[in-house]
């Protein structure tokens, strides 16, 4: 499979981590992965995953091993990631890419800092987390009975591919929608890396979509490898699949869903976790230096615009999901005196009812260097409370930015004072 051309863009000068992209761009990462200030394969870290072995080492917590799971469903629960966030992904865009096709799909499970992946039939599961320093820092566990499970850090071998101009040239994570290929031996796939602004009828080629309503026009749920007649017609309407029943044997999986809802949730989530790794970067790159550098003010309004949606592709019809992931999603909270959450969905025109990331509360952002959580907070409040204005924020209705402002006062605990100014 040719690598899709917004990864191509790479041009990998040393090895390893080390490694530097040469064509700078203003909205990614400018520096080496191993710069003084980073280290990004030598410093510890301290991410959920990393916690995670130090309890298993400690015999805080065990993982028990299941015959036709391996210790996916403990390893889920101990990592308070529900099954309800699986996804199916048959492109063969993983290191187990020999395993997996449309009978059997990748499973990926995610948190808010941490993502999941099995293959059935593999020995290894896949995991990455969010180390609110060091960005997505990449493990694999040994999937056998009778192992002794530890994860195990992973360092160059993923960053082949989780380094990229898609991540903006920081560890992060990606998700690709793979556009069809004819299945001549000779033949290229290419695709596109999607996140919240990506076009419906771009989203999910590779993936298995499943809920009760779902766009009419999108990639999903159909062979990325085609004969050239296939190629020639047409594209066909997805089919519209409240599962994957009847589909995929779901021996070995923890639900025969691949949710839209939590699909489109992770891809929110994958692009601002990349931008917050960005931000954090730049800025202790850049500590020291008078004022706010233009790298890091830069790197700070592309967070507030992804933050708060600015060019989310509009839904052309309302979204439903059928997992039960959305209820599960809603419920983490928290929620403010009226009981509003910036985790509610809306799901008719656009993914979130009040359109404020809810990775806000994330220990990344809280981590912020405080330059950079400093110029976050300031362009935040310029937009919220409508200083900032234009087209570009004009779908942020004055009563929609005042019920952001408030569900923050309520929930946000270093929210700086100028919040709390009559609006």
């Amino acid at each position: 499979m040719r690598i899709p051309p917004a990864v191509s863009l790479v041009v990998v000068i040393a090895a390893g981590v080390g490694a530097v992209l040469v064509a700078q761009r203003r909205d990614a990462f400018h520096e080496s992965a191993a710069h003084p200030a980073i280290e990004y394969a030598t410093r510890p870290v301290h991410d959920p995953l990393a916690r995670l072995n130090e309890r298993l080492d400690a015999g805080a917590v065990r993982l028990s091993y299941d015959p036709a799971t391996g210790y996916l469903r403990s390893l889920l629960s101990a990592l308070d990631i529900p099954r309800e966030s699986q996804m199916l992904v048959f492109s063969k865009t993983s290191a187990q890419a020999s395993l997996i096709d449309m009978a059997n799909p990748r499973a990926v499970y995610f948190g808010d800092d941490v993502a999941v992946a099995r293959v059935r039939g593999s020995d290894r599961l896949e995991l990455a987390a969010h180390d609110p320093q060091q960005g997505v820092v990449f493990y694999t566990l040994d999937d056998k009975a009778g192992d002794t499970p530890r994860l195990t850090r992973r360092v160059s071998e993923c960053l082949m591919c989780h380094l990229t101009w898609d991540t903006l040239a920081v560890p992060g994570f990606t998700i690709i929608s793979t556009f069809p290929m004819s299945d001549s031996p000779t033949a290229y796939a290419t695709g596109v890396s999607v996140d919240e602004r990506t076009p419906m009828a771009d989203r999910w080629g590779g993936w298995f979509v499943t809920g009760r309503a779902a766009p009419r026009v999108h990639r999903g749920n159909v062979p990325v490898v085609q004969t050239e007649a296939e190629l020639a017609r047409p594209a066909p309407a997805p089919p519209v699949l409240a599962s994957v029943e009847g589909r995929v044997d779901t021996a070995g999986y923890l639900t025969p869903y691949s949710d839209v809802v939590a699909l489109m949730v992770f891809e929110h989530e994958a692009q601002m976790t990349n931008l917050l790794t960005r931000l954090n970067w730049e800025a202790r790159v850049a500590a020291g230096a008078p004022g706010v550098p233009t790298r890091v003010a830069e790197a700070a309004r592309d967070l507030v615009d992804y933050m708060l949606f600015v060019d989310e592709a509009p839904f052309p019809s309302p979204i439903e999901g059928s997992s039960g992931f959305a209820e599960t999603f809603v419920g983490r909270g928290p929620v403010d005196a009226q009981g509003r959450s910036l985790r509610q969905l809306d799901l008719a025109t656009r993914l979130m009812k009040y359109p404020c990331s809810y990775l806000i509360y994330s220990e990344a952002f809280d981590a912020l260097p405080a330059t950079a959580k400093d110029a976050v907070y300031r362009r935040l409040w310029q937009v919220l409370s409508g200083s900032a204005t234009g087209k570009t924020y004009a779908f942020l209705t004055p009563p929609l930015r005042l019920a952001i402002i408030e569900i923050l006062r309520d929930t946000k605990k270093d929210l700086p004072g100028y919040f709390r100014r009559a609006t």
